[in-house]
């Protein structure tokens, strides 16, 4: 497979229609139909449904799309960290979750992007598990995971700030009252919770036998969303302390758990991978965080 080809095919899976992706790509359409007609009997499989007025990519088609994005960011990232090698340049790529411990990140990062103009960041967001693949296939640098995971297959940094697990409710709500929150509170509410704690068993400890009073009616990957729906007052958010804002929504409290449930913070990278020498330099930088912003 060509990276030309490949690029044409995401233009065609993206406008769902080859006469609209030829005029982007500033082809033919007897061209690009050819390229795509190779590209599937190159594969041995169908990779589109081509209707009358659009086209419908198959089970195929969409796996080809995911892989294929992840390529040729790869192959656009290499190339710009190549050039870049006798100054520093580049796109420094991270994926992350949610945590107060990006602050530290983006403090690093943003003083990096003062000094060298000609860096880039690209910061993705996702759970642990997409951010691990992600890292792994080479779509992205660095991923900053929040759980308890063996790091033994690469080099990791540990943050000094971790996220502790509480409550988010309405102020007006009764359990706004209460200092912390136990898991006898827990009984019955219904929960919205990360979907990676659940897949992980994280509370499963913490709140022992009242395992069956749990009612989670939901689960959630981004706390931005979850938390509009705990503002109409139907759902109770368990996530992380420092995550919901409240200048912009003044409806809503955090509450901790006690006993005191907390995640550590580790940035992660590839073993045996050189890095480019942006990435090498938030690295150091980030290193030398740890002392200045201790």
């Amino acid at each position: 497979m060509e990276l030309r080809v490949l690029r044409y095919f995401l233009a065609v899976a993206q406008k769902r229609n080859i006469t609209k992706a030829a005029q982007e790509l500033l082809i033919s359409q007897p061209t690009l139909s050819k390229q795509l007609a190779d590209l599937e009997d190159e594969l041995g499989v169908q990779l589109f449904i081509r209707g009358h007025r659009q086209i419908t990519l198959t089970d195929e088609g969409e796996y080809l799309q995911t892989r294929a994005r992840e390529i040729t960011q790869l192959a656009e990232q290499t190339a710009l960290n190549i050039k870049g090698q006798e100054v520093i340049s580049g796109t420094i790529s991270i994926g992350a979750g949610e945590s107060i411990a990006m602050e530290r990140i983006m403090r690093v990062l943003s003083e990096i992007i003062k000094d060298y103009s000609d860096v880039k960041v690209r910061l993705i967001s996702g759970n642990a598990d997409e951010m691990e693949t992600a890292l792994q296939h080479g779509s992205i640098d660095f991923a900053v995971l929040m759980a308890n995971r063996s790091l033994d297959n690469y080099h990791h940094l540990q943050i000094p700030e971790s996220d502790r697990w509480g409550l988010v409710m309405r102020k007006d709500d009764s359990l706004a009252n209460k200092a912390e929150i136990t898991p006898e509170d827990f009984a019955d509410l219904p929960l919205l919770m990360s979907e990676q704690a659940i897949e992980e068993h994280r509370f499963q400890s913490w709140w022992g036998n009242l395992d069956r009073k749990m009612n989670i009616i939901g689960t959630y990957s981004l706390v931005f969303n979850a938390q509009l729906m705990v503002a109409q007052g139907s759902a109770y958010l368990v996530t992380f302390d420092h995550l919901i804002n409240n200048a912009n929504n003044s409806q809503l409290t955090f509450r901790p758990l006690a006993p005191a449930l907390t995640e550590t913070t580790n940035v992660i990278w590839k073993k045996n991978v050189t890095q480019s020498k942006a990435a090498q330099l938030f690295i150091k930088r980030l290193m030398a965080s740890l002392d200045t912003y201790a």
